[in-house]
């Protein structure tokens, strides 16, 4: 684990946030966000611990506290060992978000199988793997977990079957874990951003960008912070009575 010397003290009254996919994007975001908003945040990345050791010190700069973690959450093992390594630490884990996803795209007559699940693999599964560590860490105390869907979940895109599937399983799932997870306090809601200002996004070449651009009716993409304030609302007390739902976020595009 990483953590800066920097930071505040914890206390016990401060809640702990897990952010999953901590490193980049929106989940980068959503780690600041949280920590800004008084939780002690842990994030799991899976592989650019330089990025991660960025997090902790942009946190650790505006008083807050987070603590890093490399974790594979399409290995269950390693995510049995991450909430338990939480479920060790004073105070309790009240928020978990996970924003960890790959995209692999490609028409569907010539996906091969390893790109297709292994879309699933991470995005389905991996939600799943952290999802059931959630529930069992928060059944005696309540909580709330949001997981990250896609408007490609809603509405398929081409070139995206696996994606595609990968983000509507995780809705559906949101639905069915919020029904599991209601009789113990646990809310269970998802958020379907569209076109976002990640790596992912710049990634596309300039032509795809601007026509992606034209489509949207607020005229721009998103901000992973926009997204990131969103999944504070979910995770937290003002959306207290709000389980099982996906709240769209994506300028007008599927409205």
């Amino acid at each position: 684990m990483t953590q800066q010397s920097r930071q505040q003290q914890p206390t016990q009254q401060q809640p702990i946030a897990l952010v999953v996919g901590a490193s980049r994007g929106i989940g980068r975001a959503t780690a600041i966000e949280m920590a800004a908003h008084g939780y002690r945040v842990v994030g799991w990345y899976r592989s650019d611990a330089a990025a991660d050791a960025e997090v902790a010190r942009q946190i650790a700069d505006d008083g807050g506290w987070y603590q890093g973690r490399r974790t594979d959450i399409t290995d269950q093992q390693q995510v049995r060992e991450g909430l338990s390594d939480l479920r060790r630490t004073d105070g309790s884990l009240q928020a978990v978000i996970v924003s960890a996803g790959i995209t692999r795209d490609g028409l569907a007559g010539t996906m091969s199988l390893e790109a297709f699940t292994g879309v699933l693999q991470t995005n389905l599964v991996g939600s799943f793997l952290v999802a059931r560590g959630a529930l069992r860490a928060m059944r005696k105390h309540g909580g709330s977990i949001v997981l990250m869907s896609s408007t490609s979940g809603i509405r398929g895109q081409a070139g995206q079957t696996n994606y595609a599937a990968s983000k509507g399983g995780v809705i559906a799932m949101t639905q069915a874990l919020a029904k599991e997870a209601a009789p113990l306090g646990i809310r269970v809601n998802s958020l379907a951003p569209g076109f976002v200002d990640t790596d992912m996004f710049r990634a596309m070449d300039p032509r795809t960008r601007a026509s992606v651009t034209d489509h949207i009716p607020l005229g721009r993409v998103g901000r992973p912070a926009e997204i990131a304030r969103a999944a504070r609302f979910l995770a937290g007390p003002d959306s207290s009575y709000i389980t099982g739902q996906t709240l769209v976020i994506d300028g007008g595009m599927t409205s």
